[in-house]
């Protein structure tokens, strides 16, 4: 390059000077030109202390979530049960304010009835097949045997003392009993035909009969 200039005419100190202000030049147009962009981030790629921070938000939503369910469901459950206890005492004031008896004594809760007469024996399993045969039921003659158990212990020879009533229905006066037989003294079947018999008209069913017992002390 320096002969080329020295051939043009120019002292080899002039052509030094050019050759080093071209390439200064280059130099300086290589730096300012054009450089590569740098590579973008991505804002919506989040970084590990955002991915870990998003983790625990989700987890303590899911938590409050998780929370909140078991708390209705228990509240349900509560809701349930006091709906419940309430139903059943409605039921039970219903059935001990049952429909009075003839006599206008007001009801009583009656006792559960058996599965079969055979859960008696002696004079009240007597009773039980008697009381099915006048068309009762066993809720009935469970109402039966509670009254005359607390009147006469099913004792054909019961007698009040006070009053003279006698046997198993307590009949007064004693001499009732024989409208139903002339062994009314001493044969059970006799007496509790007579009973029954007596309920029948004036209370319609042991159940009542025991009710009002319950109520005044008698029948």
């Amino acid at each position: 390059m320096i002969r080329f200039w020295h051939r043009v005419g120019l002292s080899r100190s002039l052509a030094v000077l050019l050759l080093v202000g071209a390439v200064a030049g280059g130099v300086a147009v290589a730096a300012d030109g054009p450089t590569e962009p740098a590579a973008a981030t991505d804002a919506a790629d989040p970084g590990p202390l955002d991915t870990a921070a998003a983790d625990s938000a989700d987890q303590k939503r899911t938590d409050a979530e998780r929370a909140e369910a078991e708390r209705a469901a228990r509240d349900t459950a509560q809701r349930k049960a006091d709906e419940a206890a309430t139903a059943a005492a409605e039921q039970a004031k219903k059935v001990a304010s049952a429909t009075p008896s003839k006599t206008g004594k007001p009801g009583v809760v009656p006792p559960a009835a058996p599965a079969s007469c055979n859960i008696y024996s002696g004079n009240r399993k007597v009773g039980c097949a008697m009381v099915l045969a006048h068309g009762w039921d066993l809720q009935q003659m469970a109402c039966l045997d509670k009254l005359w158990t607390k009147e006469s212990s099913w004792n054909e020879k019961a007698r009040n003392k006070s009053s003279g009533a006698y046997g198993i229905p307590q009949a007064y006066p004693a001499s009732k009993l024989a409208s139903a037989g002339s062994d009314w003294q001493t044969n059970p079947a006799t007496q509790i035909k007579w009973g029954i018999g007596y309920i029948d008209q004036r209370y319609d069913t042991p159940c009542k009969a025991w009710s009002t017992s319950q109520s005044t002390g008698s029948y």
